[in-house]
């Protein structure tokens, strides 16, 4: 993973980092050895490692602010089906999430902090996964959306309070927490032990991974993000999903596009037993077949959905990272429900 190649903005706007948080294997979004990475080579040619490290990470972080942020969230509409495209919601970049990316930004220029990080993370990988490693270290905190965007995907009023909400993978808790405000209960899932460990101290109730429906609980909302490729049995976690929702509950899906699964824990060949059948080759197109061809083939409604850029905390490569995120709201009719059940 660590010698991946450089992904060019301009060759794919997914955009990879080596913070391979929660499994997903992030990757440089810049390729600093191009034009002005050679009229900086004219002035000055760094010497040693970390010299070299912090230079190419100056001419990342320097392309990071001039790129356009617009673009996390621009879906062609034009290549949509018109019954999917009037249920898209265009969101856009607010307050909260500049405020994660200046968080970023600063976190990712503490030299030693990060060199600590990447010494920390060799010695480590031999015997832990990323997820658990990012846990220990408390590093790799992830964004998905702000607490306005998660209401305007629920389509809910700023004084809406919800009862039960469970956030499956819920890694380090940081985006839980964001959502949780809505809620007046919030439970949580996380196969990573360190995970867990943050998630106890964070004051939220801990359901076991494999035993969560069994708790009995109806929950008013379920937020599965960016877990569906990263589960062994995705098709039978959306029929769990459907049969723990109360009436007129909600599921929201965050789901990395291009679709790429990958099991970390359990499959020596990292391949799910269950494949989510989502064909195309762009964004729209997958996003469109991930509403014919998995939600609606499991019996779920779509009630809309938006373009949203997956973000990661940088390191010594760049400030900071994404990938693109389609996210999903989902509701089941009550006798679809009660079949599951």
């Amino acid at each position: 993973m660590e010698s991946s190649p450089v992904c060019s903005v301009s060759e794919s706007e997914t955009c990879f980092s080596q913070c391979d948080a929660g499994a997903h294997s992030f990757q440089p979004s810049f390729d600093t050895t191009g034009e002005t990475s050679e009229i900086l080579s004219r002035v000055y040619r760094p010497h040693g490692t970390l010299a070299r490290t912090l230079y190419h990470k100056y001419l990342a972080d320097e392309r990071l602010q001039r790129y356009d942020r617009n673009k996390w969230y621009h879906c062609d509409t034009n290549r949509l089906q018109e019954s999917v495209r009037e249920r898209f919601l265009c969101l856009g970049i607010d307050k909260e999430t500049e405020l994660f990316l200046d968080q970023s930004c600063h976190k990712s220029d503490w030299i030693f902090t990060q060199l600590w990080h990447s010494i920390a993370k060799a010695f480590l990988g031999w015997f832990m996964t990323q997820t658990s490693i990012n846990g220990l270290l408390g590093r790799g905190s992830m964004f998905v959306y702000s607490l306005d965007q998660f209401r305007r995907l629920l389509a809910v009023t700023e004084g809406w309070r919800g009862g039960a909400l469970l956030d499956l993978g819920a890694g380090d808790g940081k985006t839980t927490e964001v959502m949780g405000q809505l809620f007046s209960n919030v439970y949580v899932t996380e196969i990573s032990g360190s995970m867990r460990w943050v998630l106890a101290k964070r004051g939220f109730q801990l359901l076991d991974v494999e035993a969560w429906r069994e708790a009995g609980i109806k929950f008013d909302v379920i937020t599965c993000l960016n877990l569906l490729d990263r589960c062994d049995r995705p098709l039978s976690l959306l029929r769990d999903l459907k049969a723990s929702l109360r009436p007129g509950g909600k599921v929201v899906v965050a789901l990395v596009l291009p679709f790429n699964p990958y099991v970390e824990i359990g499959r020596l060949d990292h391949r799910p037993t269950e494949w989510l059948p989502i064909e195309g080759s762009g964004f729209e197109e997958q996003a469109s077949s991930a509403i014919s061809n998995v939600f609606e083939a499991s019996g779920f409604r779509v009630e809309r959905w938006s373009r949203v850029p997956y973000l990661c905390e940088g390191d010594l490569t760049q400030a900071f990272y994404w990938l693109d995120d389609a996210v999903f709201v989902l509701s089941a009719p009550e006798e679809s429900q009660q079949d599951v059940s």
